[in-house]
């Protein structure tokens, strides 16, 4: 692994404020502190924590010719499917069958990171434990073999009993909580792409306003299936480089054409933070703030000039009390989509003036490819592990100069860089105009 080095960025009291931030803003609030003390991912480049970071700063692409169906008709023939994994190293064997793929990956990374935390189950108090869990589209393979089969009968309804239970995208919290008795909060939020991310705003508000001690949350999701690629294929969103699928993922690159399917999972344990220093908890760094906008301009398309994408940054520097020149990295939604990323730059720029210059940016979907609602929890513990690590991860396959891209923006290109991460910002952007970003701090008492 080559690791360039790059200059770490000072907060400068001197510089000029963008935004302006009222003194009243918490007036009243006695908000508690949240911090990250477990986590765990499922991706397509690593089926755990530990080997998902070694692969993100190696610069590897999961993307791959698709193994699940047939993809002889569809124009798009591969994506980053998750290798090599047994659910019954998480599920009873009796009980997979039981969950929809989606919901597996739920149960392997919610595992990795309750472990990770090192939370005692019998001790903690299970009533002040919730589960947010998130997915964009839920149980798309079991709907779609149900459809198939009611199709190919003789009208005779036939349905699994599981079906609806398999399908529904708020099942996964559900087994969470079950596996381990967490009776607190307990619901899945969906706003496609930008689910994750509202998964941790839910969690960290329930938290510092004292509603729960602490919650298991991410996302994860399945698409990688005929109904989801040939969906997104009639939209034209997927990238088409079926003779080169590992380099097909190319954010900010001239030559883009569309998104590569990903899927897995990931999740973060979201803690109050005198609750995780009475147990003597490991520390990952602090959840500070977290902001949610719409585009309301276009179904797929982002707002040409980045409005949503801008707001929802300023509220989240906002709620989390900081200025632009105290972010250090931004983990971009960057989907590899040629309307996507252009519109994303520009709203950095807005909201980080100057600053935007010193920022380091990159887009590990070029790694993962997209897991639409499991984005922003893969993303999220890539941002944690920057903060906690000092490095940022890469955004591979770059080739070639986009003249609409604002080159002099460093974008992290093809190698890790290291840096002092202070503040790592991650975002997240869903068709719908739907978008959500979260802030991770260095934590200090």
């Amino acid at each position: 692994m080559k690791v360039i080095n790059a200059l770490p960025v000072k907060n400068n009291p001197a510089w000029p404020s963008l935004i302006f931030l009222p003194k009243s803003y918490f007036h009243g609030m006695n908000l508690k502190r949240v911090v990250v003390t477990g986590l765990g991912a499922l991706t397509p480049i690593g089926n755990t924590v530990d080997e998902y970071w070694k692969n993100l700063l190696a610069g590897v692409s999961g993307a791959a010719p698709i193994t699940r169906f047939d993809t002889e008709k569809f124009r798009t023939k591969f994506a980053c499917e998750i290798k090599n994994f047994d659910p019954t190293q998480f599920i009873e064997k009796k009980e997979v069958k039981r969950l929809d793929r989606f919901a597996q990956y739920a149960m392997a990374a919610s595992e990795e990171a309750v472990k990770d935390s090192g939370i005692d189950i019998e001790k903690v108090n299970k009533d002040r434990v919730g589960v947010i869990w998130a997915s964009g589209i839920g149980g798309l393979d079991v709907f779609h073999e149900e459809i198939i089969a009611y199709a190919k009968s003789d009208g005779t309804p036939r349905f699994n009993p599981f079906y609806v239970a398999k399908m529904i995208i708020d099942i996964a919290a559900g087994h969470i909580s079950m596996k381990y008795g967490f009776r607190g909060p307990n619901f899945a939020p969906v706003a496609a792409c930008a689910s994750s991310n509202i998964a941790f705003i839910d969690a960290f508000n329930l938290i510092r306003l004292g509603k729960a001690d602490m919650f298991v949350t991410g996302g994860s999701e399945a698409p990688i299936s005929p109904g989801g690629v040939g969906g997104f294929n009639a939209m034209r969103a997927l990238s088409e480089r079926n003779d080169s699928p590992e380099t097909a993922s190319r954010p900010f690159d001239k030559d883009r054409d569309g998104f590569v399917m990903g899927e897995g999972g990931g999740c973060i344990i979201l803690e109050e933070m005198e609750h995780a220093l009475a147990r003597g908890a490991k520390i990952y760094c602090e959840l500070v703030g977290g902001g949610m906008s719409a585009d309301a301009h276009h179904l797929t398309a982002p707002h040409p000039e980045g409005l949503g994408a801008a707001n929802v940054m300023r509220y989240a520097l906002e709620d989390a009390y900081l200025q632009p020149y105290d972010v250090d990295y931004v983990n971009v939604h960057g989907t590899s989509t040629p309307l996507g990323d252009v519109a994303e730059l520009l709203a950095i720029k807005k909201v980080f003036g100057d600053h935007a210059y010193k920022l380091n940016i990159s887009s590990t979907k070029s790694m993962t490819g997209h897991l639409l609602g499991a984005a922003g929890a893969v993303e999220a513990v890539a941002s944690i592990l920057a903060v906690k690590n000092d490095v940022v991860p890469p955004t591979i396959n770059h080739f070639t100069d986009d003249p609409q891209i604002d080159n002099q923006l460093n974008l992290t290109f093809n190698q890790p860089q290291k840096r002092t991460v202070n503040v790592a910002l991650s975002n997240g952007f869903g068709f719908g105009g739907h978008n959500a970003t979260v802030l991770f701090k260095k934590f200090a008492q």
